[in-house]
């Protein structure tokens, strides 16, 4: 039988209690039968003082022990007049004697006690007569109980605390189990919503109920399963949109085979040019959706060094002038003389070719494209903002999300895949920076790129 978390978490805890239980057990009867002892020693030890004062005063008044000699009724009346007084003095020893006791004489010879002899250890008390010693009082040292009512009441404290140790150790159980139970309460639904993730149900939550360790641990929970349930859903949006994206070409490229093949068309240079420019648009496509992924992965290899972004932005900017020329754009640039960056100069221009042909796609005829570097605390700021079409705020926020076009000039007519600023978003992402999309104050988009300044 497999033992739970809970199981051990409560043997633990329980092991803890009981051995800080016997251990205070233990520590106590010990004080106590050491304290107790210790009070019957002294106590003694005030019995043994008065009695020998008291026979002095005997031995004053009769002037030798012929009184005393086997004689043990003496020393009893004296002790009993010690317990009758006791009730109005408080400096007089409890009642009771405890320990066997011997008077003898200057020559240590026994006159009232015990038959036995006279251990060596014994406390003891002398009895002066004019500066003479006359006589001892011996009583033995109370190293155990010996008396029935101190062994009885010795007995009683014990089984009370015996009890007092059950009762503590069922208490202890209870309430090890339930602190237990609940410790580990959160552990179970993160361990059950655990089991449904790795199900495939990406919906699990688990509730958060403290602040605390586990309580930062099932937030992480959360946030991973909302994640995971992202990123299904951006796989399944992907499939979607791939098997989309190829279909309406490999519909066209079917037609028109088809057409030449029953003799509807003929294979004229106009014919193959169609079929060409179908076959580009797949090949477009799978080479986009093959950058896309190796930017998700982050397979791409990026050898960074330090590069001159302006000087990487002149170059792309001239590759692209006729083009945007023939399409009545204009391109307008604001660059200082330099700007150091430390980034991969080829993904960096895979980067800027990016935006200038989603800019010259998507820009009417007769508008303009904005380029300017500046240089901010901590960062450098390069900025594309074009003219209309412009996009509202909710196609403004998607705008990187792969397979996403906007409406009106921004669709496939364009020729675009809707995978350029996507693998633009990842591109910064790789250089540490921050890519983000506005509204343009000549009517279009401005895209914004902040990558972090280490030419300083």
């Amino acid at each position: 039988m497999r033992i739970g978390i809970t199981g051990k978490l409560f043997m633990a805890i329980f092991a803890t209690c009981m051995l800080v239980l016997i251990t205070m057990h233990w520590g106590v009867r010990i004080s106590f039968e050491r304290g107790f002892i210790d009070y019957i020693k002294h106590s003694n030890e005030q019995r043994i003082s008065m009695l020998s004062g008291a026979l002095e005063d005997q031995y004053r008044r009769h002037g030798n022990w012929a009184f005393l000699r086997n004689n043990d009724q003496v020393v009893y009346q004296i002790m009993r007049s010690f317990e009758q007084n006791s009730d109005s003095s408080h400096n007089l020893p409890p009642k009771g004697w405890r320990t066997q006791f011997w008077v003898v004489d200057s020559q240590f010879n026994r006159l009232v006690g015990h038959a036995g002899p006279v251990p060596k250890e014994s406390t003891r008390q002398p009895i002066h007569y004019n500066n003479q010693i006359v006589g001892w009082v011996f009583a033995t040292p109370p190293e155990k109980l010996t008396r029935n009512a101190d062994i009885n009441f010795d007995r009683q404290q014990r089984r009370t605390s015996w009890m007092i140790v059950a009762l503590s150790t069922l208490l202890a159980a209870a309430v090890t189990w339930l602190m237990s139970r609940g410790l580990l309460a959160p552990v179970k639904r993160l361990v059950a919503g655990t089991h449904r993730l790795a199900a495939g149900d990406f919906s699990a939550r688990v509730s958060v109920s403290s602040q605390d360790e586990l309580g930062r641990l099932a937030q992480d929970f959360n946030q991973l399963a909302t994640s995971l349930e992202k990123n299904e859903q951006m796989r399944r949006a992907l499939m979607a949109d791939v098997s989309h994206e190829l279909r309406t070409p490999l519909a066209v490229l079917r037609g028109e085979l088809e057409a030449l093949q029953d003799g509807v068309r003929q294979p004229t240079p106009a014919s193959l040019s169609s079929l060409q420019a179908e076959v580009s648009t797949l090949t477009k496509l799978v080479d986009d959706l093959h950058q896309l992924s190796l930017s998700d992965l982050g397979a791409l290899a990026y050898r960074k060094l330090p590069v001159d972004a302006v000087h990487l932005v002149q170059i792309a900017v001239a590759a692209f002038r006729e083009r945007f020329h023939a399409k009545q754009l204009d391109i307008v640039t604001y660059l200082p003389e330099q700007m150091p960056l430390f980034g991969d100069p080829d993904r960096l221009n895979q980067l800027f070719n990016n935006l200038l042909e989603n800019s010259l796609r998507y820009t009417d005829p007769g508008g303009k494209l904005e380029i300017g570097i500046e240089r901010l605390p901590g960062k450098v700021r390069i900025y594309w903002q074009d003219s209309a079409p412009g996009v509202n705020d909710e196609q403004l926020a998607r705008i990187f999300e792969r397979f996403y076009r906007t409406e009106g000039s921004r669709n496939r007519a364009s020729g675009g895949s809707g995978l350029g600023l996507s693998i633009c978003h990842n591109i910064v992402e790789a250089h540490g920076g921050k890519i983000y999309a506005q509204h343009s104050p000549f009517g279009g988009v401005r895209i914004t790129v902040d990558f972090p300044n280490t030419g300083e």
